[in-house]
């Protein structure tokens, strides 16, 4: 007899690499087409959690999975430079999960994405010192 629920499916293991900055990354999608470099524009989807699971803010809407997607520049001085190591040299339709330090992370607050709503924005910023987990789909290089 066969059994479908996620509680039977087997357990996949990804490879995990630690980059020069100190942030770990799981490469879970591949994607397809040219690679994310410094400076592009990308259009991506993410989930970050703090590194106890504690969820903090996604740009989809678990549940009606409607997505509000960042666009950003992949340039420390715009955008964590953690987030700007795992998004640079993804593929588009590729997936990624990271551990991004402190020293890699909001170590000023004018640097993005910052959730605009009061919640979360205050949840991430108070816990700026702490490993942040970020879940990232590329969707877009434009």
């Amino acid at each position: 007899m066969w059994c479908f629920c996620p509680y039977h499916l087997p357990i996949q293991a990804f490879s995990t690499r630690k980059l020069p900055g100190g942030v770990r990354v799981q490469d879970i999608i591949e994607g397809e087409g040219r690679e994310a470099s410094e400076g592009d524009f990308v259009e991506f989807n993410y989930v970050c959690r703090r590194a106890n699971g504690y969820f903090v803010y996604s740009t989809v809407d678990q549940f009606s999975g409607e997505a509000v997607p960042v666009t950003l520049v992949l340039d420390e001085k715009k955008i964590i430079k953690g987030l700007k190591d795992v998004l640079v040299g993804m593929k588009v339709g590729g997936k990624r999960r990271a551990l991004i330090p402190p020293s890699s992370g909001y170590i000023t607050e004018n640097l993005e994405p910052v959730p605009e709503e009061f919640g979360p924005r205050r949840s991430l910023l108070s816990h700026a010192n702490e490993p942040l987990v970020f879940e990232v789909q590329l969707l877009k290089i434009i």
